[in-house]
């Protein structure tokens, strides 16, 4: 069984985040999803609309995700990798050579995001220049 991991907040979620995940699992036989603790995300400097409880039950209704697990630091990534014996860690092309460090333990890919949508531009349009 070839499993896969990916990282997020994914909060307001969208048809990218959809995109992602699917490509994700098609990569594999078992998904886990890293998600951003609401604690993890206050250290990052971001706010969540849907606080981790609500994201959580959000991405575990989601068909292509099996697992979904607490993300609480910067440097869990080599640790779960191992944990949930891990073959491919996935992430978005925005964070290209950030993770490289991994790929003694797995195989390591960067996928393009879906182009005219994210999370930052949707809180931009609702909330003005100043969202994060």
């Amino acid at each position: 069984m070839k499993r896969v991991i990916t990282y997020g907040t994914y909060d307001l979620l969208h048809y990218g985040h959809i995109e992602l995940l699917r490509r994700a699992r098609e990569m594999g036989d078992y998904l886990v999803v890293a998600l951003s603790t609401d604690e993890f995300n206050r250290i990052k400097n971001k706010k969540s609309y849907y606080n981790y409880e609500q994201r959580k039950m959000m991405l575990e209704s989601i068909r292509y995700v099996d697992l979904v697990i607490p993300e609480s630091n910067w440097d869990q990534k080599s640790q779960d990798v191992e944990t949930y014996d891990i073959d491919i860690f996935v992430m978005g092309h925005d964070w290209e050579g950030e993770f490289d460090f991994l790929k003694d333990q797995c195989e390591v890919i960067y996928l393009n995001r879906t182009e005219g949508i994210s999370t930052t531009q949707i809180k931009r349009e609702l909330y003005g220049e100043n969202a994060r």
